[in-house]
């Protein structure tokens, strides 16, 4: 029910990945391959009504009796076959023989998994589209609004909140793009026992409609490879990707899993992209900065004067999780043999927990940038705090010219340091340390703080250019 998962809890992404959405995958799959086979010329039409139609009786699959099954054979396609064909047989007995032929479990499992993967993406995209059309008007907005630059957490130079709203679209844009390719290339799965698909070409000989040259041209020939288009194997790859709406793979990735590691290395990307946006909204909307804060802060149960940045913490704890569920995902790649023990199981959950993570993380990017408040007179205020210092980069630059960028660095560090400590104004500061003569004339444009933006400006409007149908490479 997702009690201790707030982010997830109540999303899109957790309906399209819950039980129910698995099993109903999973008998999507099953249902795919049947038609698959019809359209091959391996099974009859009849068969592939009667499996979808025991597929789509409502209330015969219950996920959890098919949970407490599972643990027999270690996995739940086991039983929902039994149900399946028993649900078959109930209505075409000479159909039953059909469900699941020639399929390995983890086919069906992988595939299954590949359709939750495609169904839950798609509102993930949704929001990441929202949040960048958000941030798209607030950067315009705020394209010149300035604000104190912060490195290594202190002030450094001035640049603008457009300049930074840019920055978190552009992560989301290459976050979207990333999931896009992704869910693209997620592929059908079929191999077989062990990968070779050799029961269709078994069952196809079987009922005498074998679709391969023979193998031998003769006695002292090499064996020949049967085109692509007459091979019961491939051909029947083609039509279950056909069925299922996925990609054809090159070959069985029953232990090949760069799909699921793509996806891994995606969503671990989308949850950072977001977690960024979030650290930077939690920083600056202290009580002490509150140069942002949330549209509708969450309350709290102590403290009636709170007002908390609750979407951008639940974003902030999805960030910090996803990356070690990927691991996960990365370390199933050392996967044994042609099907391996353990590795594909340890998967499931942790792909089920990362998509539900960054679907809560997306939906709630969407909703707060949608309503974030800036205020830009704090920003303003923060600027002035450090009595100028903001521009000494600045000043660097302008006294080189008149005293060697040695001295103007030295002249610098000790009119800073007066300002600093003593409180000193800069102007006056820099005046002692200069004296009269080699003050620069245009002294107060030179610390005018809002007036040393550098490129921003630009900058804002080059990434502004950019669509969220555009894919950045590398993907």
């Amino acid at each position: 029910m997702g009690l201790l998962a707030p982010s997830r809890a109540g999303s899109a992404v957790a309906d399209a990945t819950g039980d129910a959405a698995y099993l109903r995958a999973l008998l999507d799959a099953e249902v795919a391959l049947t038609r698959a086979q019809a359209a091959a010329g391996l099974a009859p039409e009849e068969a592939a009504a009667a499996v979808t139609a025991a597929a789509a009786e409502p209330g015969r699959y219950d996920p959890g009796t098919l949970a407490r099954r599972a643990r027999a054979a270690g996995n739940p396609v086991v039983p929902l076959v039994a149900d399946l064909t028993a649900a078959v047989a109930a209505r075409a007995p000479e159909a039953a023989g059909y469900v699941h032929r020639g399929a390995t479990s983890q086919d069906i499992l992988d595939t299954a998994t590949m359709l939750v993967c495609t169904r839950a993406l798609e509102p993930v995209l949704t929001d990441l589209a929202r949040t960048a059309e958000a941030l798209r008007r607030t950067a315009a907005a705020h394209r010149d609004t300035p604000m104190a630059g912060r490195t290594l957490t202190q002030h450094a130079v001035p640049t603008t909140f457009g300049l930074k709203a840019a920055g978190w679209r552009s992560l989301v844009l290459d976050a979207h793009a990333r999931l896009t390719a992704v869910r693209a290339a997620l592929p059908v799965q079929l191999g077989g026992a062990a990968g070779t698909l050799a029961a269709f070409h078994a069952y196809a000989e079987a009922e005498g409609t074998p679709a391969v040259l023979p193998a031998y041209a003769g006695a002292e020939a090499d064996r020949a490879p049967a085109p692509a288009g007459q091979d019961p194997g491939t051909r029947l790859l083609a039509a279950y990707a056909a069925a299922t709406g996925l990609a054809e793979p090159a070959l069985p990735w029953h232990t090949l899993r760069t799909p699921v590691a793509d996806l891994a290395g995606a969503l671990a990307f989308t949850a950072g992209a977001l977690g960024k946006l979030a650290a930077d909204v939690l920083t600056l909307s202290r009580t002490e900065i509150g140069e942002l804060s949330e549209g509708s802060g969450g309350g709290s149960s102590a403290m009636p004067h709170k007002a908390n940045p609750v979407r951008a913490t639940l974003i902030a704890a999805a960030a910090r999780q996803v990356p070690a569920l990927a691991a996960v995902l990365y370390g199933a790649l050392a996967a044994e043999d042609e099907r391996p023990a353990g590795a594909w199981h340890a998967e499931w959950q942790p792909l089920r927990d990362a998509l539900r993570l960054v679907g809560g993380a997306a939906r709630d990017a969407a909703e707060l940038t949608a309503g974030l408040r800036v205020h830009p007179g704090r920003m303003r205020h923060h600027l002035d705090a450090t009595g100028g210092l903001v521009v000494t980069e600045r000043l660097v630059a302008a006294l080189t010219a008149r005293t060697g960028r040695a001295e103007a660095r030295r002249l610098l560090d000790v009119a800073a340091r007066r300002t600093a400590e003593q409180g000193v104004p800069l102007a006056t500061a820099l005046r002692d340390a200069l004296g009269e003569e080699r003050l620069p004339e245009n002294i107060d444009q030179l610390l005018d703080h809002t007036a040393y933006l550098g490129s921003a400006g630009a900058l804002v409007d080059r990434a502004l250019e950019r669509t969220v149908h555009t894919p950045q490479e590398p993907v």
